[in-house]
């Protein structure tokens, strides 16, 4: 049996959780849907306890603890203590374990800094290492995306240390998680389906982003291997391995009479940003497969409010697969060879960011021997669809962002021409 949301498992321990970093994808902010500290207090109810937060912003940790201090979830961030480093946290937190059985190990970290500073073993972009080294293997590593914005031999090297490291590490692609993605691939495996092609649409909301690195290349990476890397995700779990060589983008640029954006909020002045670092508006990208298949992308900045429109369509010998508004009210219509009628399969109050992070903890208790209920977030039932090992690994991830940014640099091609 579930427990409720904020309802505590008396006959499990508290549940010690670091956050590094604190920016809007783990406590909010009022142009994304998405805010990790929420879900994990859902996911975890009274166990929950924030041991602390490493940010270099002391402004932006007292932000936080104000909305936390007057939340339902209070009780676990009683303790909360601002860290400016990781040496500095583990420094304490592990004294404090070490003198004192209730104060505990820290359970679960995550790591959610900016993308420029890990993914790599080169001092200063080597999160993960520090980590490792800081904590040992206690610890479950939950990683944002993408994995880095640096080389991808680098990322690789990372998952190899952390493979050796005995952590349990999963990697924040969430739209793996959704119960429709996963029916998705349930109907494929069924059928013993080969995918014939795949095409994938994504349409941002930009007028109410403030950050203006998200609009510098250098800062994040760009659109595509920030934001639509999601997507290039979900092509690769869905249709198979990618054949890099065959790749081909292009792109419309911020300079081109369509490429104008009017509606930037006053906090973003793109003036400052070198004009060769400036993000495209539309990216479109096709190749192939290692089965032969097709797969298309197309990334356009352009819509208002917050909410995304997006769409991935699968194709198989005699089925059509459409996966829609993954971020919002997920959807799965699937027609099948006997009906030419779409079959719909709707999931309520199906979420990815709280799948993700509840199969990992879950994880994580059954590594350290607990025997632990969580909030229950969709109905119970054994339907297949609820996953029970982590569904994108470091190494996985780092495939997904080598496809990203070989879909940017094919993109920019006729710009180095």
């Amino acid at each position: 049996m579930a427990a409720q949301d904020g309802e505590q498992d008396a006959a499990a321990p508290p549940y010690n959780v670091l956050y590094i970093g604190a920016g809007g994808i783990v406590f909010g902010n009022d142009w994304v849907h998405w805010n990790h500290s929420q879900h994990l207090e859902r996911v975890l109810g009274g166990r929950l306890r924030v041991v602390g937060i490493v940010d270099p912003s002391r402004e932006r940790f007292e932000w936080v603890m104000v909305q936390k201090n007057v939340s339902a979830a209070r009780a676990s961030y009683a303790d909360t203590r601002h860290y400016i480093s990781v040496q500095e946290a583990a420094a304490t937190l592990n004294s404090a374990a070490a003198e004192s059985a209730a104060a505990g190990p820290v359970h679960l970290i995550i790591l959610a800094s900016p993308p420029q500073f890990r993914g790599s073993l080169t001092p200063g972009r080597d999160l993960e290492a520090q980590l490792v080294a800081a904590f040992g293997r206690g610890p479950a590593i939950f990683v944002e995306k993408p994995v880095t914005t640096g080389a991808a031999e680098d990322a690789y090297a990372v998952a190899r240390h952390l493979s050796a490291s005995g952590n349990l590490v999963g990697v924040g692609y969430m739209l793996r998680y959704l119960r429709v993605v996963q029916k998705a691939k349930q109907i494929l495996r069924d059928n013993q389906l080969v995918v014939m092609s795949i095409t994938a649409r994504y349409i941002t909301a930009y007028a109410r982003i403030r950050k203006t690195e998200w609009f510098d290349k250098a800062s994040q990476g760009g659109p595509i291997v920030e934001q639509a890397t999601h997507f290039c995700d979900l092509c690769r779990y869905l249709g198979g391995e990618v054949v890099l060589d065959s790749v081909r983008a292009t792109a419309l640029e911020h300079d081109e009479p369509a490429g104008e954006l009017r509606h930037l909020t006053d906090a973003i002045d793109e003036s400052v940003v070198p004009p060769e670092r400036r993000i495209p508006r539309v990216t479109a990208a096709f190749w192939k497969y290692n089965t032969g298949a097709i797969g298309t992308l197309s990334h356009v900045i352009a819509l208002h409010g917050i909410t995304y429109s997006n769409e991935i369509d699968v194709v198989a010998d005699g089925y059509q697969l459409r996966l829609v508004d993954l971020y919002s009210v997920p959807k799965l219509f699937v027609r099948y060879p006997h009906d030419e009628a779409e079959v719909e399969y709707y999931y309520p109050g199906d979420d990815p960011f709280y799948n993700e992070l509840e199969t990992i903890c879950k994880l994580q208790d059954q590594k350290a021997g607990v025997a632990a209920a969580h909030a229950g977030n969709t109905p119970e039932e054994d339907d297949g669809l609820r996953p029970a090992r982590i569904l994108s690994s470091f190494e996985d991830a780092t495939k997904s962002y080598e496809f990203s940014w070989r879909i940017r640099i094919e993109s920019e091609k006729k710009n180095r021409d």
